[in-house]
């Protein structure tokens, strides 16, 4: 029986360091061409093997993104404009918005499910996402689905 690939989406805070340098690793060898796989390892603290073994297995949200669906969902305050400041957020990270769905509020508390599709001129997703965190009256933004 064939094991089918399962995709997870972890908080930064909640990857093992060995994983965010190989992401470090893989960035060095993009931007400095005449770096070797060798001097990047030693560069960042892991050894080749490490390198090898995940670096197919772990890369920034962003990166692989584009043209695709991302579903939040956010609890939010009911505060007149919070949903709007919320939308603009994703107006100016140029992501385009397939659905909205807001609950009725209980107890002064509603909770929001957007899609947007991420298009190629959209910015840093993982970005907007903790601006939205940031904003006063939003208790939450979790990323529940990427297709």
């Amino acid at each position: 029986m064939e094991e089918q690939t399962k995709y997870f989406v972890l908080k930064q805070k909640a990857v093992p360091e060995v994983l965010l340098k190989v992401v470090e690793a893989k960035k060095l060898i993009e931007s400095e061409r005449a770096i070797t796989i060798q001097e990047a390892t030693e560069k960042v603290g892991i050894s080749r093997s490490s390198f090898y073994k995940y670096k197919d297995d772990i890369f920034p949200f962003y990166d692989n993104a584009k043209g695709k669906t991302i579903t939040l969902v956010l609890q939010m305050d009911d505060e007149q404009g919070l949903l709007s400041d919320l939308l603009h957020t994703v107006a100016v990270y140029k992501a385009n918005i397939l659905t909205i769905h807001q609950s009725i509020p209980v107890n002064n508390v509603a909770s929001l499910t957007l899609s947007v599709e991420v298009r190629p001129d959209t910015g840093n997703i993982s970005r907007m996402v903790e601006e939205m965190e940031e904003k006063n009256g939003v208790h939450y933004v979790k990323i529940i689905a990427r297709e």
